[in-house]
């Protein structure tokens, strides 16, 4: 059983950048994938980004490519998400999510733990 914890969300101005970190815990074994999604007001749950038990493998979704950053510490049991360069349009609550070791997935059925998210808001 594993537990996540977002934080880190806010209100930023467009431009500006913010850092989202994911707490995990309730694990004595066992390696995960851990994702970042999204999902805005109106809008279906997003992929934002994912990252591989040994961080060695990360992907991301189109739209936040070369703006968005995510790492892990394991020693920590804690991932994060770097968010530079917001956008208006990057305004959502932000969940992190588990899953057993296994490689890329994008698809956040593919995912057994969620956290509660954290509330991201852009300002224009």
């Amino acid at each position: 059983q594993v537990q996540l914890v977002e934080s880190g969300g806010g209100l930023v101005q467009a431009g500006g950048s913010l850092r989202l970190s994911c707490a995990a815990s309730g694990r004595s074994s066992g390696s995960y994938d851990m994702g970042w999604f999204r999902q805005a007001p109106g809008k279906e749950r997003e992929f934002v980004a994912v990252i591989t038990w040994s961080g060695s493998q990360t992907r991301y979704a189109d739209s936040v490519k070369g703006r968005f950053t995510i790492s892990r510490d394991n020693a920590k049991n804690t991932v994060y998400l770097q968010m530079n360069s917001l956008k208006f349009e990057d305004t959502a609550v932000y969940y992190c999510a588990a899953r057993r070791r296994g490689g890329i997935v994008t698809s956040g059925e593919g995912y057994e733990y969620w956290g509660q998210g954290t509330q991201v808001t852009v300002s224009s």
